[in-house]
């Protein structure tokens, strides 16, 4: 019973090294830093010190022919955990030091113990890509049990003279086949254990990263400044529970809150060379206050031990920093960092967004202004030529039409935004056409409109462009009256806006003649409804040409609304 209980006592100091190993600072999760370089470098480190240790606490048995060990845990681990060769690489390690320690069967112990580790590796490879399979208990049994019988085997093989090799398997078989496969799958409980622990945090720091995310989804469109900075630090100091928080730009400190704002003070400059370096880098630092301490330059006394600084980029450039603290009695776990730069990623990305939209806007603004400016000079020159010939004939009628022509140019001044109600459209072109009407004497135009439409939002220079398409591209080049129409209607869940005339001249104008403030004007819808809208286009030719819009009917704007049919393709070469 003597050998059983030593190796039982050996398996029981493993477990204890394997929980302090997997609760200390140099445990890295399993699927963020095993399979590299570094993390099979602890590995190997690791499984190769359990494994020789397994060496100095192995009994002797027939007269120090053999020993009784445990070493086929570590390097049958190391090949589980890293592939064939790490597994391969502990066992010889702790082959060639059991060669060291003399015994007949020193040589068929270090070929038996490369051999388990190298087999182990094998499973690994077989399993790679299903660790819930790989990484259990079960399997961690079962390959130091096969493994074992493949040593008892080796060892009847290898080892002389034969009598001798049949009375150290009698001996160190049944407690190494049955004792070792224990103790693996109780090393790896213990490593699954830590693991999920693990992953709860990650999923707790996620969760955290995405309610900041969230929570600050608007400030970002306020700009980066100290303001914003100050919420954005709350924010983040109340989401993920660290010591401090400071938020800063290239230069200065915009806001902090928690330990260290007694000295490092908002509006003041950075000092720490490590944002500093994060700025001029873009990568993420990090002092844990384990490898590394944070050391601040302005008090001795301050309470900052560790820090965890996160660049904020936007286009690659890096315009501030988001700093997580903590004192000395809780330093940073590995799973902040990663929340860290889950939040950085987060943020950068917002500020992106932001950043687009501003342009969006300054985009559609300068569409706005240039629609202004492509409708005003003709259509003023146009206009008082009209008046002046109107004047001759008629002078009320022509105080009348400056006075309308003034209107429309003040309503074109005072429209800045990118949407507008239905209801301002239609009193925009309605002084737009009291001054067409005079230009073409026997020009109807109907306007039927669902008055419970009037609130809806349409991009803004919508109607006149089209309906001065109508008027200039149609009607202009009829013999006969002609008619224009408005129609805004609600069709099978959406706002249908149809403008028309009765020229039917829409197939005769090519590509090269398209209006630029039509072209627009279907971008603007684009930008509403989404890629692939835009206009409808109809052409009876002779007859009647068509231009159809569908807007959602109660979807916030700037938002697609699903199940809208897309537009028909136009009838001719493109829009006149």
């Amino acid at each position: 019973m003597t050998h059983p209980v030593q190796l039982f006592q050996t398996l029981s100091a493993f477990l204890v090294l394997f929980y302090l190993y997997c609760e200390s600072p140099a445990f890295r999760p399993l699927n963020t830093d095993w399979s590299r370089p570094k993390g099979k470098t602890r590995l190997y480190i690791f499984f190769a010190g359990i494994a020789i240790l397994g060496n100095y606490l192995g009994t002797p048995v027939v007269k120090g022919g053999a020993l009784l060990n445990a070493r086929a845990v570590g390097s049958t681990l190391a090949g589980l955990l890293g592939g064939p060769i790490l597994g391969a690489l502990v066992g010889a390690t702790a082959g060639l030091h059991r060669m060291t320690l003399g015994g007949i069967a020193a040589f068929s112990g270090a070929v038996a113990t490369t051999l388990e580790g190298f087999l182990a590796g094998l499973v690994h490879i077989m399993l790679r890509n299903k660790p819930q399979l790989l990484l259990t208990k079960r399997v961690a049994f079962l390959a130091v049990f096969v493994g074992e019988i493949i040593h008892m085997g080796i060892v009847l093989t290898l080892t002389r003279p034969f009598p001798a090799a049949v009375s150290i398997v009698k001996i160190i078989s049944l407690p190494m086949i049955l004792l070792n496969p224990v103790g693996a799958a109780l090393l790896m409980a213990v490593l699954m254990h830590r693991q999920r622990d693990l992953d709860r945090v990650a999923a707790a720091s996620s969760a955290a990263a995405l309610r900041v995310a969230q929570r600050a989804l608007g400030l970002m469109t306020r700009g980066f400044g100290p303001a914003m900075a100050v919420e954005m630090a709350a924010i983040v100091k109340e989401e993920t529970g660290v010591g401090g928080v400071a938020v800063t730009d290239t230069e200065r400190i915009l806001a902090i809150l928690g330990i260290g704002n007694d000295h490092h003070l908002a509006g003041g400059d950075i000092a720490s060379p490590l944002t500093l370096q994060a700025i001029q880098t873009g990568t993420v630092m990090f002092a844990d206050g384990v490898h590394q301490n944070f050391h601040c330059n302005l008090a001795k006394t301050c309470a900052i031990h560790s820090v965890l600084i996160v660049p904020l980029q936007v286009d690659g450039t890096v315009i501030g920093t988001v700093q997580l603290f903590e004192p000395r009695n809780r330093r940073f776990l590995h799973m902040n960092r990663m929340l860290g730069e889950g939040l950085g990623d987060l943020l950068s990305s917002q500020l992106l967004i932001a950043r687009y939209q501003e342009q969006k806007n300054l985009l559609v603004l300068g569409e706005l202004r240039l629609l202004q400016a492509q409708v005003n000079p003709h259509f003023l020159f146009n206009s008082l030529n009209t008046i002046r010939a109107v004047i001759r004939k008629d002078a009320d009628r022509g105080r009348d039409l400056v006075l309308h022509l003034s209107n429309y140019f003040r309503q074109n001044l005072k429209r800045s935004s990118a949407f507008s109600t239905l209801e301002e459209e239609l009193a925009h072109i309605r002084a737009y056409l009291e001054i067409e009407k005079a230009r073409f004497e026997g020009l109807v135009v109907e306007i039927d409109v669902d008055p419970a439409l009037m609130h809806i939002q349409v991009p803004t220079f919508t109607l006149q462009p089209l309906l001065e398409n109508a008027i200039k591209h149609g009607i202009a080049e009829m013999l006969g009256p002609g008619i224009a129409r408005i129609r805004v209607r609600e069709e099978d869940g959406a706002v249908r806006i149809d403008v028309e005339d009765n020229a039917g001249t829409y197939a005769e104008h090519g590509r090269a003649k398209d209006g630029l403030g039509l072209q627009i004007v279907e971008r603007r819808i684009q930008s509403v409804l989404g890629p692939g809208s835009g206009l409808e286009v109809f052409c009876q030719p002779n007859e009647l040409t068509r231009f159809t819009i569908r807007l959602p009917l109660n979807a916030p704007v700037g938002m697609h609304l699903p199940g809208l049919p897309p537009p028909k393709a136009p009838v001719g070469h493109g829009l006149p």
